[in-house]
């Protein structure tokens, strides 16, 4: 899904999980179908059902807590949860900071959404989430980025003519064309190597049992079964 960084310098804690103690998953519960809030008010969508899957395989117990975006690795690091699965691109930037698991999605493309079909991608104006792969994307391309907290803000900023176009995940914009004016323009854009769970870095045991039950899933063919049901990316 998205990505990227995480503002200024950030520090590690040296602090280590007790494997005893309740793990902690941090998701963002706004990014549909990876994650999002239902209508019970609970963590629902592809990594609510695949953490769950997860937990069990590693016998771990597990509860869920939400966080804005463009906290998510800070409040990873400073200790207020255990780890990320909020369908987080694995980038060598993020990698610095934290350690991720091998991917549970293989990289999946990003596409730009727009009004009209004739916009300027590369000397318009592009909206995109803050602190993500595309909104380092828009950059490198030259267009002038227009950044918001949420997806669905970026969306509702091409509706009111604040942005041109929009740039996310292809499996986020899919419903959100089908179910309104917008189209996609230009080519899908190949970014990010995958999403994967991001860990402390000093949380070596814990990723390692996480990696373990991803391992298993997609080798018995549950997490393929669990990407084609939530239509998120491409299977194993």
């Amino acid at each position: 899904m998205k990505s990227l960084f995480l503002g200024t310098a950030v520090l590690a804690l040296s602090a280590s999980f007790a494997m005893a103690d309740t793990v902690r998953l941090g998701t963002e519960g706004a990014y549909p179908p990876y994650n999002f809030i239902n209508d019970a008010g609970e963590v629902d969508g592809f990594e609510r059902e695949l953490g769950d899957e997860l937990c069990k395989r590693a016998e771990l117990t597990c509860e869920w807590v939400t966080n804005d975006w463009d906290s998510i690795i800070p409040n990873l690091v400073s200790g207020n949860y255990d780890a990320i699965i909020a369908g987080m691109s694995i980038t060598a930037e993020r990698e610095e900071v934290v350690d991720f698991t091998q991917g549970y999605t293989p990289p999946s493309p990003s596409a730009y959404a727009a009004l009209s079909a004739d916009v300027d991608l590369t000397g318009g104006i592009i909206a995109a989430q803050t602190a993500t792969i595309q909104s380092n994307h828009v950059v490198d391309s030259g267009a002038t980025l227009v950044e918001y907290p949420t997806p669905d803000e970026t969306i509702a900023a091409v509706k009111a003519g604040e942005a041109d176009a929009v740039i996310a995940d292809k499996d986020y914009l899919e419903p959100v064309v089908e179910e309104s004016d917008l189209m996609f323009v230009g080519e899908d854009v190949a970014l990010g190597g995958g999403i994967g769970m991001a860990f402390r870095e000093s949380d070596s045991e814990l990723r390692g049992k996480f990696d373990a039950a991803i391992s298993s899933m997609k080798e018995d063919g549950t997490l393929n079964t669990l990407i084609s049901k939530w239509e998120v990316g491409g299977t194993w």
